[in-house]
Order: structure tokens, then C-alpha cells, then sequence
């Protein structure tokens, strides 16, 4: 069972830790993986292989690092320059860039205010994707899995998100995601913490089983 502790405060240096504990995980991982492993296609982004979700993470954090903001940043055209801007690269170039950036955009994040920290989760989750395609267990869990719970709780507030009480079988305390509303019953949710997760990042869904009631699936992608 995973222990989460929800605050009801921002804690800034979060992101930062969630980037740290994945790249102790994922940056091993993957300097262990054949070249061929990167052109895997992955199914949680469509047209994109591991490498290209790799790029793209890696684009992203540099951004953050130099604080490199221009019109349009993060959109998919925005996406689509950083990968092609990084074709000619090694893939353990790219490796490298994305070390670097997961362990230097933690306290840009922190200082942000909270307009980046939807960075720092993406960034985990992208991690999964890359997981998830290597066949490797986990995916959307291990270690950073109570930070990226903790996170994932405080965005879903701060944006405003349909209410939404979780039960998840691999965690102690239930969630209360989304902000609480007047007009709006809170949908329910009971699984594992792994289908929350891909439910809130539009990922593909396993056969694992879950009930989600009061909310429809597509309400629920903070990515889409």
C-alpha cells in the first residue's frame, strides 16, 4: 500500500522531487536499452517513437531551465520543432539533455508559482509512456507515485476540475481531487492508482478493473 499525503497549500519543491526521483529511475533504464528500443513506437502518443517522447521531454525541460517561454511554447507545432530540431542527435545526446533537465528545472518550477508544475507531471507520465512500451512493469506507478498523486491532486484543484472522490486499492487514504462544488456531486472512483492515472492523462486503458461513476472518461484528461 502507498502512503499519499495531500496538502491544501502548494508545496513548491514537489515538482523537483517528483523529477528527481524519475530520472534516478528512467535515465538508468534507458542508457541500458539497445538503439533499436528507441524507435519503438509507443501507443500512448499516436505518431510519436520513444525517442520522439523523449526529445520532446527533454526539449521541454530545457525550456524551463533557460526559461525560454516564446508564444505558442508546448503547443504540438511547438512540440514538432523540438523533436526535428533534435534529428540529427545521438540518442544518448538526448539521454543526457533530459538528465540535465530533470534535474535542474525542479527549482525553476518551484519558483514559478505553480504555472509550471503541470510540467513536472507530464514529464512523469511521459515517463510511463516510455515504460510502458519497453514492456517494463509499473508504468504509471513506482516511485514517484505519491508525488505524482500529491501533484495530480493539487492541479486538478487549482484548475478548477469536477469534484471527484477516489478509492484506490493500492493506496491508504482516499482522493478528493477537482474543486469541491456546490452544483455538482463529486463523481466516484474505485481501482488502482495506475487506471486514475490514465484516466487523468488520456493514456490507453489496461484490463484492470475500475468503476467510475458520476463522470464521463474524457472529462476527466487534464492533457487533452
Amino acid at each position: 500500500m502507498t502512503d499519499v499525503t495531500m496538502k491544501e497549500t502548494r508545496d513548491p519543491e514537489l515538482p523537483g522531487r517528483l523529477l528527481a526521483v524519475e530520472r534516478d529511475a528512467l535515465v538508468p533504464l534507458l542508457r541500458a536499452r539497445s538503439e533499436a528500443d528507441f524507435a519503438l513506437a509507443t501507443a500512448a502518443c499516436p505518431g510519436w517513437t520513444v525517442r520522439d517522447v523523449l526529445a520532446h521531454c527533454s526539449a521541454a525541460l530545457t525550456r524551463v531551465v533557460e526559461r525560454r517561454f516564446e508564444k505558442g511554447v508546448f503547443s504540438p507545432a511547438s512540440n514538432d520543432r523540438d523533436i526535428a530540431e533534435r534529428a540529427a542527435w545521438t540518442n544518448a545526446r538526448v539521454v543526457d539533455e533530459l538528465e540535465r533537465g530533470m534535474t535542474e528545472a525542479g527549482p525553476v518550477i518551484a519558483k514559478a508559482g505553480g504555472v509550471l508544475d503541470m510540467v513536472a507531471l507530464g514529464e512523469w507520465v511521459h515517463a510511463g509512456d516510455v515504460r510502458e512500451t519497453f514492456g517494463e512493469p509499473g508504468a504509471y506507478s513506482g516511485a514517484g507515485l505519491p508525488h505524482a498523486l500529491t501533484l495530480l491532486t493539487w492541479i486538478t484543484r487549482e484548475k478548477g476540475r469536477l469534484p471527484l472522490h477516489a478509492d484506490l486499492d493500492d493506496v491508504d487514504e482516499p482522493l478528493r481531487l477537482g474543486a469541491e462544488s456546490g452544483t455538482r456531486t463529486p463523481a466516484r472512483f474505485i481501482g488502482d492508482a495506475a487506471t486514475l492515472v490514465r484516466l487523468y492523462s488520456g493514456r490507453p486503458l489496461t484490463a484492470a478493473p475500475y468503476e467510475l461513476a458520476g463522470a464521463e472518461v474524457g472529462e476527466l484528461n487534464i492533457f487533452g
